[in-house]
């Protein structure tokens, strides 16, 4: 079979979702790396920390030597053997290091002596993550965004999904944008959030067509931050208001935040730590927005929030929620909403439930 030969085919990496080997330390790949990317490290954190200071204080050729010591023998087979797993999973991927020179050679060529050629991302991760920055930023000018909004518990991201080219900024984020939004994993650091972004607008753009559909959301998602400009193109977009009677956004809220929550929580964590920990997410929650509530409503809402709970843990039966669910929504969150609708400078193109923003997106697709 032929080499395949080295890339620096970006674009085409993130539109196939190619799978990438990082061979950077832990510790770099843990503060941002791209969708497709798994860590086998070349070396340990600390194995890079002392080959760092050798490189400052001795240079290259000491580095390259202090690195050999640090990696070999059954250290250097582990590895290897990772490596060699990693190619015999994917086949069709490449391998970077941080500028795609050492790190990233040294182990081509230890693959390559083990009898397997694999193929390297030229330019590594520096050169991946300039490209994804430079097209967001373009895409963000030159992209046609739509932007669903909608009153907390409409179930915009489940509508959302149906659209024709939707991007959705919370399941990139892991977070649902308030303060109820955590997630049992935890949220991407901002640099990976960034990348994700950037390859969902890669791929809005290549492999679907006309306007980008978008979630109605904050500045934060969680602890993720859309770019500023990003923001100022979606306050200026054209709006489609999903309504929902009362009812059913009581039903989605209980469903995502509480029937769903407390199912992760337990799949994570064993029945009774996982029980513990929902209630816990749940009132902290609540207590995250005290001040924003007011001392006594806070109070009245976290008192049918405790007897809620107690209900569900002693009878299994959530019904019990609806009553803080429904003040919460029709006290607190609609008239923040209704507020910042007040200060969209977009068109409203449609307003109505599930059915008539999905018929209308299609027709406009088609028109």
């Amino acid at each position: 079979m032929a080499r395949r030969p080295d890339t620096d085919d970006y674009l085409s990496l993130f539109l196939n979702d190619i799978p990438l080997m990082d061979v950077r330390a832990p510790v770099e790949f843990s503060r941002g790396s791209f969708p497709c990317a798994q860590n086998a490290p070349l070396m340990n954190d600390e194995e890079r920390h002392r080959v760092g200071i050798c490189y400052k204080e001795k240079g290259q050729d000491k580095a390259i030597e202090l690195g050999h010591q640090l990696v070999r023998g059954d250290i250097k087979a582990q590895r290897i053997e990772a490596w060699k797993r990693f190619v015999s999973q994917y086949p069709e991927g490449y391998l970077f290091c941080f500028r795609g020179g050492l790190r990233s050679r040294l182990t081509q060529q230890w693959i390559r002596d083990s009898g397997i050629d694999y193929p390297l991302v030229t330019g590594g991760y520096k050169a991946l993550r300039r490209f994804l920055i430079d097209h967001l930023e373009q895409l963000i000018e030159s992209s046609e965004f739509r932007i669903l909004s909608g009153r907390t518990g409409t179930g915009k991201t489940r509508v959302l999904q149906q659209l024709p080219n939707p991007i959705d900024l919370e399941g990139l984020a892991n977070h649902r944008g308030s303060s109820f939004g955590r997630q049992v994993t935890p949220q991407p650091t901002q640099i990976d959030f960034e990348n994700r972004l950037s390859v969902a607008m890669l791929k809005a753009r290549h492999l679907q067509s006309g306007p980008v559909y978008l979630e109605d959301e904050s500045r934060l998602v969680g602890r993720c931050v859309l770019p500023e400009r990003l923001r100022e193109r979606m306050s200026e977009a054209p709006l489609m208001i999903l309504e929902q009677p009362m009812e059913q956004r009581i039903a989605i809220i209980r469903e995502d935040y509480v029937e769903g929550m407390v199912a992760d929580y337990m799949k994570r964590d064993g029945e009774e730590a996982g029980w513990l920990n929902f209630r816990d997410y749940l009132l902290s929650a609540l207590d995250r927005i005290r001040k924003r509530l007011g001392g006594e409503r806070h109070k009245q809402l976290r008192a049918l929030m405790e007897q809620a709970l107690e209900h569900q843990e002693r009878r299994g039966d959530v019904s019990g929620h609806d009553a803080w669910i429904q003040s919460l929504l029709s006290d607190y969150y609609d008239p923040m909403y209704d507020y910042q609708l007040s200060q969209k400078q977009g068109p409203i193109l449609e307003r109505g439930g599930p059915d008539i923003l999905l018929d209308w997106s299609g027709k406009a697709l088609t028109a």
